[in-house]
């Protein structure tokens, strides 16, 4: 315990990014972890996310930051630090794991992937890419901990921030969790300011997973909304949707946000693992694919101009008899549904945010 504590800055590092690399020829990032929530496979939880399939040098650079990552300093081999299983203890495993993909080879999850458009696309050879004439991997750095203030041009935010302050007509942000910090939501401001229509989708306190996080975004809620920034929190009664569409999943009890992605005036196109809180700023090493190509951006912001109403909550000021609080519009129930406290959300989960956004906190979230 005692060494945990003088530990805690080591300890509370983390690597956050998220990579599949094949073969050095094709490499898939986002935020979706390796789990059955992650791929609408749980059958309580659905977390609704988004990725980028990449071909071409971005692959190699995805890789090689991964090699570094795998010899840094930080990573240790996983034998160190559990206790070695015997040989039966794995043969166990090895059977356990085939009979369970035997038992469930004609399961309606397997059935729906088998024919997915994806993956019959992939097996026809007809899978289109966009050709982005522009695209870098960025990062920070393996070195993230050690490197303090000295590391700050090496912080992906660093990388990606000229492209944000640079837009001149859109931002989109989508992030699970949103709290931007003081300097970062003054620069959201002042982009509204200078006629940037900037909007954010995040998760609402019902569909978040934290609440503490929750916390952490509320009080910039308001700063945000008088600047003209655009507030959008996930409808959590998306689940509905969700189940009927998911047949496999009878039991689903809860829809969430986890898709992080950034476009910038339709042309320019971020995904990774970052979430845009402070924890992904200057804890957690992130990674992910900043590429320019109107297509896709362009149809990512179509996306979220068109469709961000019927699956989010538009957080509006309710400023009838001078009056600033808040109101919550739209979302699934169409755009005459207008509530005015947080949708959906429980009693404890409202007294447990109240509370937690007294605690100085924020660095941590």
């Amino acid at each position: 315990l005692i060494q945990s504590v003088f530990r805690a800055y080591e300890i509370n590092y983390r690597m956050h990014a998220k990579s599949l690399t094949i073969d050095n020829q094709a490499t898939i990032v986002g935020g979706r972890n390796i789990g059955d929530e992650y791929f609408d496979a749980d059958p309580k939880l659905a977390f609704n996310d988004i990725d980028v399939l990449a071909v071409g040098p971005s692959v190699g650079e995805v890789s090689e930051q991964f090699d570094k990552y795998w010899n840094s300093e930080h990573a240790y081999p996983v034998d160190i630090l559990i206790r070695k299983g015997s040989s039966d203890e794995l043969d166990s495993l090895k059977a356990s794991t085939n009979k369970f993909s035997e038992d469930n080879a004609d399961s309606p999850y397997v059935i729906a992937l088998k024919n997915s458009s994806l993956t019959q696309d992939i097996l026809a050879g007809t899978l289109s890419y966009g050709w982005a004439s522009e695209a870098k991997i960025i990062h920070d750095s393996p070195e993230k901990m050690n490197l303090g203030k000295k590391g700050n041009d090496e912080l992906l935010i660093t990388q990606l921030t000229p492209y944000m302050l640079g837009a001149k007509k859109s931002v989109d942000i989508s992030s699970p969790y949103f709290v931007p910090g003081k300097e970062f939501a003054d620069d959201l401001c002042q982009l509204s300011k200078n006629g940037v229509k900037v909007r954010i989708l995040t998760n609402s306190l019902a569909s978040n997973d934290v609440s503490a996080v929750h916390a952490g975004y509320a009080k910039y809620r308001r700063p945000l909304l008088r600047c003209g920034v655009e507030l959008y929190e996930l409808d959590e009664t998306l689940m509905e949707g969700q189940g009927k569409k998911f047949t496999w999943l009878p039991g689903l009890k809860k829809s969430s946000l986890h898709a992080k992605s950034m476009v910038f005036d339709g042309e320019y196109m971020f995904v990774g693992s970052f979430n845009f809180d402070m924890r992904s700023l200057y804890i957690n090493n992130e990674i992910g694919l900043l590429f320019r190509d109107p297509e896709v951006a362009g149809a990512s912001a179509k996306n979220f101009e068109e469709n961000v109403g019927k699956v989010a909550f538009k957080v509006e000021f309710e400023r009838e008899g001078g009056n600033q609080n808040l109101k919550w519009v739209g979302g699934r129930g169409g755009p005459d549904v207008v509530m005015t406290k947080e949708p959906y959300a429980s009693t404890l989960q409202k007294a447990t945010v109240g509370v937690l956004k007294w605690l100085p906190i924020e660095s941590q979230l």
